[in-house]
């Protein structure tokens, strides 16, 4: 490893004697680093690295998912193909919430967090 070491310290020091770094964007300002905490730790650099690489995590993109789907539902005029949508979308939520450490939060759904609570009252 002390040799790769070696030959990238040797490029950088090439690159900055040549002026390749002179014009990057953010050049004089310090990095900003962003936390992303709803992303283990032991995954957030594989989830920057396929960020930049312009793909997105697996719970994001299901959450866009449930998103879409909510707005698809709203638009259902037949009720069977609607209650098949709503069957797919509290299988995504379910999915969804068995993969994150913290549990799924429902103020993001309104439509589901009234209808929670009201079982919850109904159930006492």
């Amino acid at each position: 490893m002390d040799i790769f070491y070696k030959i990238a310290e040797r490029r950088i020091i090439e690159a900055i004697e040549n002026g390749e770094f002179d014009n990057l964007e953010g050049k004089g300002r310090p990095i900003k680093f962003v936390d992303e905490p709803f992303i283990p730790e032991d995954l957030r650099m594989a989830y920057k690295f396929l960020k930049n690489a312009g793909c997105i995590p697996p719970e994001l993109e299901m959450r866009n998912e449930i998103v879409n789907l909510c707005s698809l539902i709203n638009t259902i005029d037949d009720d069977k193909e609607r209650l098949k949508k709503i069957r797919e979308l509290n299988f995504k939520l379910l999915k969804l919430n068995l993969t994150r450490k913290n549990p799924l939060n429902f103020e993001d759904f309104p439509e589901y967090e009234g209808k929670l609570i009201d079982k919850f009252i109904a159930g006492w």
